[in-house]
């Protein structure tokens, strides 16, 4: 891109030069062309116009003539025009010297970043700077007061490269690195744990769904037991409120003690 940026204005250079010339050889001919016709040593132009009908006569001197005021007209405008494309010229050299400056000063800001530069003092660090711009291999091809610009600039910075400096973003970035270890790490651990505490949870619903289905189970069993014990003769004992056990009316023979089924307190599974 900036090559055919430095192409088309070589070009339009050329063209602007090209219609210079051509401005001024066309206003010293007609001028001259036009002299000598008025003396009468050339003829006018001829030129066969008609205007409503009727043939305008010397038609071509009246060209001729307008033609030549034109263009000296024309060559009022040069000496603008010339100062306009010295400004253009002097704008594209300015931005050019700034990209040279804008260059040497990234190179030496870099090198004040890696603490190459010791002294403190403005003169010696700016000569301890300039020297360094002078001996770096892609600099040296600059010109001096590029280079003395660079190095002041540089110097001013002093500050911001000491702030800024690689010792100290590497270790920024050497913090910054274990921090985001150590969240990915818990990150890790928070997943495992909530993978463990998911199980629990499952687990923990089986166990109790365990538990009722064998509290169902010896519910159902002790009803059953209850609905056959007065057919095998035996006699149920049921607590009163008192915690003090109490039989069903009858006078029991000692011989059908064995027969007799106290009711216990239900156990904590239950």
């Amino acid at each position: 891109m900036t090559q055919l940026r430095d192409f088309t204005h070589i070009v339009q250079y050329i063209f602007q030069r090209i219609a210079l010339a051509l401005f001024l050889i066309a206003a010293v001919a007609l001028t001259f062309a036009s002299a000598m016709a008025a003396f009468g040593l050339w003829n006018w132009i001829s030129l066969p116009l008609e205007y409503n009908g009727a043939v305008v006569e010397n038609a071509g001197m009246y060209a001729q003539l307008a033609l030549t005021a034109l263009a000296i007209g024309l060559c009022f405008f040069l000496p603008t025009n010339r100062r306009v494309m010295q400004l253009e010229n002097s704008h594209r050299q300015f931005a050019v010297g700034m990209q040279d400056v804008a260059r040497a000063y990234a190179a030496v800001h870099a090198a004040d970043r890696a603490e190459n530069f010791q002294l403190s003092s403005e003169f010696d660090s700016v000569r301890e700077r300039l020297a360094y711009l002078r001996d770096h291999p892609d600099l040296s091809t600059l010109e001096p007061a590029v280079l003395e610009m660079a190095a002041q600039m540089s110097h001013v910075a002093r500050d911001l490269a000491e702030v800024y400096s690689d010792d100290k973003i590497a270790r920024a970035r050497s913090f910054l690195k274990q921090r985001q270890e150590e969240v990915e790490l818990f990150n890790d651990r928070l997943d495992q744990a909530k993978a463990i505490s998911t199980e629990m949870k499952h687990w923990l619903h089986e166990v109790e769904l365990e538990e009722s289905v064998a509290i169902a189970q010896l519910e159902r069993l002790r009803d059953e037991m209850q609905e056959i014990m007065p057919e095998l003769g035996m006699e149920r004992v049921v607590p009163t409120d008192d915690k003090a056990p109490t039989a069903t009316p009858f006078k029991a023979d000692p011989t059908t003690l064995d027969n007799i089924v106290i009711d216990l307190p239900p156990k904590a599974a239950e």
